[in-house]
């Protein structure tokens, strides 16, 4: 159907489509040939750019029998209308010099037509051309290619009535969005991972009778896993380390942080292994992988509430404290400072 269509076409129309449209797809697959090493695609490119050569070479024939008539062809023309024609009685010429042809006119209309015609011609191939090069950025992609994982954006849950209470409370949507950056890889000293699994939630903390807010959010890598939370009690940073002293927390260190009193320490996750099967029974609590703790103060005068940094990994190897450091750096300017009550 196509083909019939495009032989009803004017030459001066059809032949500069063909033109365009294989010499654009040819360099189109050419081009993703060359960066997908596929000789398949190679081949491809090759048959378009020499059906496009050979469309090419019929246009400029025919460009030059339009300007350059043959003589040969003239003559027998010439000759057979005069043949066809009777002779006329010799008429004593009153002028001399050429005089001009009656298809003068015409000539030059269809000279105008054809030079429309390729105008014609041209803004399709310019519309075609543009339609294929913006077409990759408006169609989904059909690459393999790993994205980053991303923050859920559906719809919002009511929060909890302790975020309601709590003054600018930060939620776990937002602790997500300023956890999972672009360079939080890099920060984590794997620059070439990316982010498998992000997700938030709006929590209470525990044994506070859903009182205090505690909004979480946990971005995992291929090495790492970082969790960030907000706890907005009464608890303050001073307050916090001496309860970590009467606990299993080891390698205590407290530091200031943007202004911020905070402490780090390590402490052992908790691994719960839940069986599925017959009876849907679950094994008993056991530690995890040792992970690392920064604590910040939600404000500069300590007046309680704190904000937590922890990074572990399966294999119980830990990064660097400037990593924690870093990533404080990031997250914090987004979470308000709590106002003074």
């Amino acid at each position: 159907m196509l083909g019939f269509l495009l032989r009803l076409l004017p030459f001066w129309v059809r032949e500069p489509l063909l033109i365009a449209v294989g010499s654009v797809l040819g360099v189109r697959i050419m081009y993703l040939a060359v960066r997908d090493h596929d000789r398949v695609a190679a081949g491809l490119g090759v048959v378009f750019l020499v059906f496009t050569a050979i469309r090419v070479y019929a246009v400029i024939r025919a460009l030059r029998a339009r300007r350059n008539p043959s003589p040969t062809a003239s003559a027998d023309g010439a000759a057979v209308d005069a043949a066809a024609q009777p002779q006329a009685q010799p008429q004593p010429q009153a002028e001399t010099g050429p005089r001009p042809g009656p298809d003068t006119p015409k000539k030059k209309e269809e000279e105008h037509n054809a030079w429309g015609q390729a105008f014609a011609a041209v803004a399709v191939f310019g519309a075609l051309a543009a339609a294929l090069w913006l077409a990759p950025r408006f169609t989904p992609s059909d690459d393999n290619t790993t994205r980053p994982a991303s923050c859920s954006g559906g719809t919002h849950e009511e929060l909890p009535k302790a975020y309601k209470d709590t003054p600018r409370p930060v939620t776990g949507e937002e602790l997500c969005k300023a956890l999972n950056r672009p360079e939080l890889a890099k920060l984590l000293g794997t620059p070439e991972e990316t982010a498998t699994t992000a997700s938030s939630s709006n929590n209470t903390a525990p044994l506070t009778d859903g009182k205090v807010a505690e909004p979480e959010a946990e971005v995992t890598f291929d090495t790492y896993t970082v969790n960030v939370s907000a706890t907005y009690n009464k608890l303050s940073i001073d307050q916090y380390v001496k309860l970590m002293k009467f606990g299993d927390e080891k390698d205590i260190k407290t530091l200031t942080v943007l202004g911020r009193p905070a402490v780090l320490a390590s402490d052992h996750t908790m691994r719960l292994e839940i069986n599925l099967g017959s009876g849907g029974s679950g094994g008993p609590v056991e530690e995890g992988p040792l992970a690392r703790t920064l604590s910040v103060a939600l404000d500069r005068n300590d007046r309680g509430g704190y904000c937590e940094i922890t990074v572990w990994s399966t294999s119980g190897a830990l990064p660097n404290d400037s990593a924690l450091l870093d990533i404080a750096e990031k997250v914090l300017p987004r979470i308000p400072e709590r106002p003074v009550r």
